[in-house]
Formats: C-alpha cells, sequence, structure tokens
C-alpha cells in the first residue's frame, strides 16, 4: 500500500519524455536538425555521439557530442566556426552541443542551439517554462 501511494505521490514529478530508439525516424530526422547546424560551424561530415535525446509531444531536448565520422576528432581550429570569428576554442568545452527543438509536421528544428557551451545555458526561466517537459531536471529552482 505505502509503494502505490508513493508512486501516485511522485508520478506527476517523473519524467514524461521519451528517448527515441536508435534507427528510428524520430531520432534520424532530430539529429539531422542538429547537424545542419554542427556541419555549418564544424564543417561537414559530423556525426554524433548522444548523451541524451528527449522528446515530449512536439518539443525534444539535445545532449550530443560531435565527431568526425569513425570516432575522429575535430580540430576547432580547423572549423568555418572559427575562421568565421563564430568561436574561440580556448574557452569553448570541445564539440559538445546542446540543442532545444520543436516539431513542426514531421520536421524537428533546431530552435536554439550551442556548441562548446560551458555552462547549462538552456536552464533559464524563458526556456524552462516552454521546455519543461523535457529540461524538467535541469530547471529545478529556475523561475
Amino acid at each position: 500500500m505505502s509503494f502505490m501511494l508513493a508512486a501516485v505521490l511522485c508520478g506527476p514529478l517523473m519524467a514524461q519524455y521519451v528517448e527515441p530508439e536508435r534507427g528510428s525516424v524520430v531520432r534520424a530526422a532530430m539529429l539531422d536538425a542538429l547537424r545542419a547546424h554542427a556541419d555549418e560551424q564544424l564543417g561537414a561530415p559530423v556525426e554524433f555521439i548522444v548523451h541524451e535525446l528527449r522528446v515530449d509531444g512536439i518539443f525534444g531536448f539535445a545532449s550530443v557530442v560531435a565527431q568526425r565520422p569513425g570516432g575522429g576528432a575535430i580540430d576547432l581550429y580547423q572549423t568555418p566556426g572559427f575562421r568565421e570569428g563564430l568561436f574561440d576554442p580556448s574557452s569553448m568545452d570541445g564539440t559538445s552541443m546542446q540543442a532545444l527543438l520543436r516539431r513542426s509536421g514531421d520536421t524537428w528544428v533546431a530552435v536554439h542551439w550551442a556548441i562548446g557551451a560551458t555552462d547549462v545555458w538552456f536552464a533559464y526561466g524563458p526556456f524552462c517554462r516552454r521546455y519543461r517537459a523535457v529540461i524538467g531536471d535541469y530547471c529545478e529552482g529556475v523561475n
């Protein structure tokens, strides 16, 4: 009885998001949305090591690390983003990438994203309110 009561009381606090399965259409579409930005700033081709991929309805969250196909490291000093002055590799967390995504029909769009962020930039009030379903655990204590 006490287990059932605890499950009922804690239920609303548990995450409602799902992680798209490897090989699924949703997973591929979400990673393709990230790939467009990664290719532009890091240079194509890239592949991702997925740390987190979350979906709840039309909202998504991704935390990945970009690399060259087969596991090759990306030299940030040899990327379009560095050459164009978009980032400084000496102050970045490598090729880590996070994104807040939104689905429109069958298409996923990386609405807010960052490469090499050294903080949890998405744990910010307006993002937490809109994307709480997929980043609620990051937003503890954020208004």
